[in-house]
């Protein structure tokens, strides 16, 4: 296949054709039986190198009674090679500081660090050598060419430059297309404002951000008295939360800027991250198979459920030699599917994108929801005010579901019956979609907080009330 090495070594020079849909033709398009047979070899060498290199891997698989000589097909793979989890990662890097025993490489060779905030606990570490960088720019620029994007586009990049991969993994990808790179970034006061002005007067090609805050841009443009339309962008691609899938989500972000919407992004730890991405045809994601090897798989088993099924993705590196990741649990829920895809690409495909975090999920009187079900409820009524929060709470021995919705200015306007009426058609529509009865709160616009971030939503207090609940049994026993 065209430049496929273990470890990568890519011509940077390289471009196709420009009225080309494909950067590899060879590598997108061929029947995916010969990918899969090559993708075996390469598994073979991917796994023989990290048991020479890294002491978690070779530990974890003798364990388990796994050499990589055994590894002879897929379900070898599937079935004799252990998943992992963040949290053996976690482990492994506090036992072996800073980088875990799972870096293969030099600490020398170390070119960036990444990693997790820590705010729940003991922050990952992400030690990336600098010929994995250019692996990762390679591949992200490979993904943005499907999405219609080519050099000397100008690409908005509108998300945190931190510790966060996803605004320096689309970064790396938009300098090796060749693109004009406009890394705006965000999180400082009033630099959504700022940022507005600015799209108006660069008219970028595309965006990259998160859904959540490509919706507060789209408010703040018309607050500073600037219609999104303008900006003449052609497409927004977006990553680290659900959204850009949820097809209420989707058309609510391209009716409000014109132009198209593409979901993408797996987990930090996977970076490419882009290795499920959609393209300029092909809604929800494609698994690039020959990027990062994904498994969907039943969260009991961690054997592949059927094409058409759900599972939890289950990644493996093919291309990265400093931390690879090997069978990595992702804790998400996706459907993925193995059809004919617009783009005539011949990879897997999750037509719905990542649902959410199996974690995420929150059971409701029997009922289990994803926030992101809520989201689309709501996305798809026309006078929803852009944010709400979800509250679940305890009241006696039941679960309640609490929405706080903001409704448009025009409800809110228009007095107590208008915003009465808004409120039983947000109830109606969620007993309809999500098959549960909540009780409904209505804000006017603009009162819950905005994001330039990841959105967080649901507030559980279920717990509190346990804890409560627990003290006024422990003073009964005394």
């Amino acid at each position: 296949m065209e430049q496929w090495s273990f470890p990568p070594a890519y011509d940077e020079s390289y471009l196709p054709p420009a009225d080309s849909r494909y950067w590899f033709p060879l590598r997108e398009t061929m029947p995916a039986g010969e990918r899969e047979r090559l993708i075996l070899e390469r598994l073979k060498q991917v796994c023989a190198y990290a048991y020479e290199h890294a002491p978690f891997y070779r530990s974890k698989w003798d364990e388990a009674g796994f050499h990589p000589s055994q590894l002879r097909s897929l379900e070898d793979f599937e079935t004799r090679v252990p998943v992992i989890r963040k949290q053996d990662l976690r482990e492994s890097q506090a036992a072996h500081p800073s980088f875990g025993n799972y870096l293969c490489v030099p600490e020398s060779e170390i070119f960036h660090i990444h990693g997790t905030s820590g705010t729940t606990g003991r922050p990952t570490a992400f030690a990336i050598g600098r010929g994995d960088w250019r692996a990762i720019a390679n591949a992200h620029a490979r993904i943005m060419w499907a999405m219609g994007m080519r050099p000397g586009d100008t690409i908005a990049i509108a998300a945190i430059f931190s510790l966060y991969m996803g605004s320096w993994g689309a970064l790396a990808g938009a300098e090796r297309l060749g693109a004009k790179c406009f890394p705006f970034g965000a999180g400082a006061a009033g630099m959504s404002a700022r940022c507005v002005q600015w799209l108006a007067m660069l008219k970028p090609t595309a965006f990259y951000g998160t859904p959540t805050y490509a919706l507060h841009l789209a408010q703040t443009a018309r607050d500073e008295g600037l219609d999104p339309h303008d900006f003449g962008l052609k497409l927004l691609f977006f990553s680290g939360e659900p959204g850009a899938s949820i097809p209420a989500v989707r058309a609510r972000i391209e009716n409000l800027y014109g132009a198209r919407v593409i979901d993408c992004g797996s987990m930090a730890e996977m970076t490419p991250w882009m290795n499920v991405a959609g393209t300029a045809e092909t809604d929800g994601m494609l698994c690039w198979q020959d990027v990062v090897y994904t498994e969907v798989c039943d969260p009991q088993t961690m054997r592949r459920v059927p094409y058409g099924q759900r599972g939890t993705p289950v990644y493996t590196h093919l291309e990265r030699t400093s931390q690879p990741m090997i069978r990595l649990v992702s804790g998400d829920l996706a459907l993925w599917t193995d059809e004919p895809n617009p783009c005539g690409r011949t990879y897997p495909r999750l037509p719905h994108g990542v649902f959410g975090r199996i974690d995420d999920m929150f059971t409701i009187r029997g009922e289990n929801v994803y926030p992101s079900e809520i989201d689309a409820a709501l996305n798809q009524l026309p006078d929803y005010g852009g944010e709400h929060r979800i509250v679940i709470s305890r009241e006696a021995a039941m679960d309640e579901l609490l929405l706080r919705v903001e409704a448009s200015e025009a409800v809110s306007a228009a007095g107590d019956a208008r915003i009465a009426a808004f409120r039983d058609e947000v109830a109606v529509k969620m007993h309809r979609m999500l098959g549960l009865r909540a009780n409904v709160e209505v804000v006017a616009q603009g009162t819950l907080a905005r994001t330039d971030f990841k959105a967080r939503r649901v507030i559980d207090d279920r717990q509190a009330f346990a804890q409560m609940r627990a003290k006024v049994d422990a003073g009964s026993a005394a």
